[in-house]
């Protein structure tokens, strides 16, 4: 019984701690490319140097206010599926959790350092990325991962191979 109970929860939690995981290496590289070319414009990094400057507490309430600017995305997918257009409702929330994922990604950067000073804040994040760490380690021992990521390299090589050719 346990044995089978352990099979489906690994069914179950596998594909959700692969996209999580595929998440994070992919897209947020990308975005935080983007945001580090979007922080070097002078008002933005005025802005990141205040920030860096700010009080402990101050820093944050800096860093979870700007969750708060995705309730209005969110009530824009409700309107959009109370109209029946679910399309734009997906769009909507996507467009919102990507934008939100590359602010907090940033202030996460910027913030961190007076962020640590809070002792229950570095127990927290030792705590979060130790177990992101484990769950990054379970995930990329998988077999079906692993094929996955040999298939996705030859697939880049394919297309370098492709655009030199062009070249």
């Amino acid at each position: 019984m346990k044995r089978h109970l352990k099979r489906a929860l690994e069914l179950a939690f596998v594909p959700v701690a692969a996209a999580i995981v595929f998440f994070e290496e992919v897209l947020l590289r990308y975005l935080g490319a983007a945001m580090a070319a979007f922080a070097r414009l002078p008002a933005v990094a005025r802005l990141e140097r205040w920030l860096a400057g700010l009080p402990p507490w101050a820093a944050l309430i800096a860093f979870v206010a700007p969750s708060t600017l995705v309730l209005p995305v969110k009530l824009a997918a409700v309107f959009f599926a109370l109209q029946g257009r679910f399309g734009l409702a997906a769009a909507s929330i996507a467009f919102g959790k990507v934008v939100a994922t590359a602010l907090l990604a940033r202030l996460y950067l910027v913030l961190r350092p007076t962020l640590v000073t809070m002792p229950w804040f570095l127990r927290a994040e030792t705590w979060v990325f130790a177990w992101r760490d484990r769950l990054y380690a379970f995930v990329r021992a998988l077999p079906a991962w692993q094929r996955t990521k040999a298939l996705l390299n030859r697939a880049k090589a394919w297309m370098n191979d492709m655009i030199s050719s062009v070249r």
